[in-house]
């Protein structure tokens, strides 16, 4: 890739921040994809409004957390602003930071992003370990958000072991098994039992049909469940040599030079229309992304929808609640950030969308909601979930893990999977951008 088609692409991207910062962006929440702002609290008038940034479907208006906060807080009107993307939301929120200016109350930071925010943002973010007890979180999940001088910028959201959700009349069609115990025997320890599971399916697909979404939903799949990602626990940029990385591209690479990819982007309107036209059969699929394909599947993937172990527990996402020191209220933002993130109201969003808490004392007692279990085949969603979180390998994110990953499965592996690029090729696409990224 030449030198002025990437400056074209900093200049593109720049102005699509640029154009993100007047409001221009759609958000997305469970009852709308039209509108980027969500305000729960009705008229406002004489109240408080606190404002809460979030991306894709955080499941607190769904879990009706907003209303009983606002009842429980009469002076208190909360607006939740929601971005579908995550590359889209965090350049957004950087932008604001640095500016000191234009922050929500209370902003979401991904996993992805949480490092680059500990390591460069730091002091633009409340400390927030001086008002809770940090014993209500998982060790590993505080450390995360956790700077150097043991300041604390953000309390743990949920966390993301994987599973595999899979279409079984689609699987019946293929004449494949749809037990999902059973199933997850057939590629347990190895994702490339999946893809060999894959190639059986395609064999018999239904008419219009794919075993999976994407090569790079598999990637990012297989990458959270290695013991390396882009950089060393000492913070070295260690991707290009990373053993897991390597894992996860080979895998990636064995869907995207087969016809079983369906090759649409994760979270892009096609890739959501896919799921309402039952149009591929598996995605790797995170606790978090229960809801979403429940939203997104509609009444048609009721009962249809079924959930089995993957090929190796692993973790995928997982965000993080921090307080901007610009925010104007920042007393009672901090206590809303606790609120939402206490073992009880986990506990209900994951019984509203499985996202899985990062509070262990809510595990005893979590109850995905009926509805739920319905729609995935009564599949003991909390058992599947909590198996994998028991044996998640600890990984070391960097400042730029997200972006780097983003130019991996953006233009990496999309090099491959839709302009029909070498797997050589398309690691050389991504080698360049990873180089942008980190400014070499």
């Amino acid at each position: 890739m030449g030198t002025s088609t990437r400056r074209s692409r900093r200049l593109m991207a720049l102005a699509a921040v640029a154009a993100l910062t007047t409001g221009l962006l759609a958000g997305c929440s469970k009852d709308s994809d039209n509108s980027s702002s969500n305000d729960s609290g009705g008229n406002s008038k004489g109240k408080t409004t606190l404002t809460i940034g979030t991306f894709g479907v955080f499941g607190y208006k769904q879990a009706g957390l907003y209303d009983e906060y606002m009842k429980l807080h009469p002076d208190i009107s909360i607006k939740e602003n929601v971005t579908t993307r995550t590359d889209v939301y965090w350049p957004k929120v950087l932008t604001r930071l640095q500016a000191g200016s234009g922050t929500d109350d209370i902003q979401a930071i991904e996993v992805g992003n949480i490092t680059e925010a500990v390591q460069t943002q730091g002091s633009k973010f409340v400390d927030l370990g001086k008002d809770v007890d940090k014993s209500q979180w998982l060790g590993w999940k505080n450390a995360q958000a956790t700077t150097k001088d043991g300041k604390m910028i953000g309390l743990g959201t949920d966390v993301g072991p994987m599973a595999i959700c899979y279409r079984k009349d689609l699987f019946k069609k293929a004449g494949l098994e749809t037990d999902r115990t059973k199933l997850a025997a057939q590629w347990k320890g190895d994702w490339a039992k999946y893809v060999d599971v894959g190639k059986q399916y395609m064999k018999k697909a239904p008419s219009g049909t794919k075993f999976v979404d994407s090569a790079s939903s598999v990637y990012n799949a297989a990458l959270g469940g290695g013991n390396e990602r882009y950089y060393d626990k000492d913070g070295n940029v260690v991707w290009d040599k990373s053993d897991g990385v390597k894992k996860a591209w080979d895998v990636a690479m064995s869907v995207a030079t087969s016809n079983m990819s369906a090759k649409l982007k994760q979270f892009d309107p096609t890739w959501d229309q896919g799921y309402a036209k039952g149009t591929f059969a598996t995605v790797a699929c995170p606790a978090w992304m229960i809801g979403y394909i429940e939203q997104k599947s509609g009444a048609s993937g009721k009962g249809n929808w079924d959930v089995a172990a993957a090929p190796t527990a692993s973790n995928w996402g997982g965000s993080f609640l921090g307080v901007p020191t610009a925010g104007k209220h920042q007393k009672e933002a901090i206590a809303l950030a606790k609120w939402l993130t206490a073992p009880e109201q986990q506990a209900k969003v994951f019984a509203k969308q499985a996202s899985f808490p990062s509070t262990p004392s809510a595990y005893a007692t979590l109850k995905p909601a009926a509805d739920t279990t319905a729609y995935f085949s009564n599949a003991p969603l909390t058992q599947i979930f909590a198996d994998s979180a028991k044996t998640i390998p600890v990984q070391y994110f960097g400042i730029k893990d997200q972006p780097i990953n983003t130019a991996i499965t953006d233009v990496g592996i999309l090099q491959v999977e839709q302009k029909g690029k070498s797997p050589t090729q398309g690691w050389d696409a991504a080698k360049n951008e990873v180089k942008d990224v980190l400014g070499q």
